[in-house]
């Protein structure tokens, strides 16, 4: 199969990635919550942003590497954080820290990943990133602090944007649970997602590792127990708002870059500068959490100014391609972090998909600058079209 003729962009590989994963599964990936709105804003709002072309120019090789955090990447994007993405494709998170470390782009391991930060750092190397989802119990919060300053991460993602649980409507109806609840219907739909079936019985049965060294019954010798268990331990201790003091805690006890997830007002983006913080993730989780809140797009040009040039702003939620990638670098961002077209290649491709899709959006990303015009990443505001 000639991978690049067949899969030439990310819509290609979640078309194919659709008829491989269970309904369940794919509806978790791939929605929001409500009726979808923010979703749909997200996507509607980077259509919405164009750029204007300049053809008197000498850009014919642009320049895409950047520098973020101290270090240098080849390309201004990285993989965000994806919760129980071994669930959605088993083994994901070992295949796409190993692509990103060989593309040489950040990897973010979520807390409630199905592999633990211990075995992924040396996977993805000076790449990976742990994004934490921070516990209310500062006893498991220094704990997972420790561990992962242990095994080498430099960057954590603190998420702030879950203080409650949130009601997914398709979740809800769908009865998605970790494992899987084996109803008629998710039995069905197992059988007729042969492929992913396989991989899922050669992985195992997914587990929060992360988190089981801190609660009771984790060490269960009956695996259905230890995971109820650690649903139960996730929607007790993992919630709450990150106040001030929480967050004071937190950057006293992290000696690395710490990024701030999950901001959309100018007034959060900069009391959390002014309160020690490396940088924000200006996103709305993926249009997962608040269906009435703002795409990043609608709130980053405000950021920026209140910040100033120098805070590194990330921004996620919508991304789906290199040209959407210089939309928000051209909006006042400096790297873009994108999950679901990262799952949608591994369904298409499987392994190969990691590294298929960081190329190609290496190449979109480049085939843009070239035709606006654009010899670095740093000019791309200049061709922001003001209506």
């Amino acid at each position: 199969m000639n991978i690049e003729k067949r899969y030439p962009s990310v819509a290609d590989m979640e078309t194919t990635a659709r008829k491989r994963i269970p309904g369940f599964l794919w509806d978790y990936l791939s929605g929001g919550l409500g009726n979808g709105a923010n979703v749909q804003r997200n996507r509607q709002a980077l259509n919405d942003i164009l750029l204007m072309p300049r053809y008197l120019a000498a850009a014919d090789t642009p320049e895409i590497r950047c520098r973020l955090l101290g270090q240098t990447y080849d390309a201004p994007f990285g993989v965000a954080p994806l919760g129980l993405s071994g669930l959605v494709w088993p083994r994901s998170e070992y295949i796409l820290a190993a692509a990103a470390k060989t593309h040489n782009i950040p990897y973010t391991l979520s807390t409630v990943a199905t592999a633990s930060l211990e075995s992924i750092a040396p996977v993805a190397g000076a790449n990976a990133w742990f994004q934490l989802y921070p516990p209310n119990d500062p006893v498991v919060e220094k704990s997972l602090l420790d561990r992962c300053h242990a095994a080498g991460y430099g960057t954590i993602l603190l998420t702030v944007d879950v203080p409650v649980n949130t009601r997914r409507e398709h979740d809800i109806r769908n009865g998605l649970a970790v494992p899987p609840r084996f109803d008629l219907r998710t039995l069905y739909q197992m059988v007729t997602h042969p492929g992913w079936s396989l991989r899922m019985l050669t992985a195992g049965v997914p587990q929060f590792v992360n988190i089981k060294p801190y609660y009771a019954g984790a060490q269960s010798g009956n695996t259905g127990q230890s995971i109820r268990a650690s649903v139960q331990f996730i929607s007790q201790v993992m919630k709450g708002h990150i106040t001030a003091e929480r967050f004071a805690r937190i950057r006293d006890g992290w000696p690395g870059k710490l990024l701030v997830k999950g901001v959309l007002s100018v007034e959060d983006a900069t009391q959390y500068m002014a309160l020690g913080a490396d940088g924000l993730v200006i996103s709305n989780h993926g249009g997962r959490q608040l269906d009435a809140a703002p795409s990043p797009v609608q709130v980053l040009p405000a950021i920026r100014r209140a910040v100033g040039p120098d805070v590194p702003l990330l921004a996620d939620s919508g991304a789906r391609s290199g040209l959407d990638v210089a939309r928000l670098l051209a909006l006042g961002a400096d790297f873009v972090l994108m999950g679901r077209p990262f799952l949608f290649a591994l369904g298409a491709l499987d392994k190969p998909g990691g590294a298929h899709v960081m190329a190609v959006l290496k190449a979109e990303l480049r085939a843009a600058l070239g035709q606006l015009g654009c010899p670095t990443l740093s000019e791309l505001p200049k061709f922001l079209y003001d209506r």
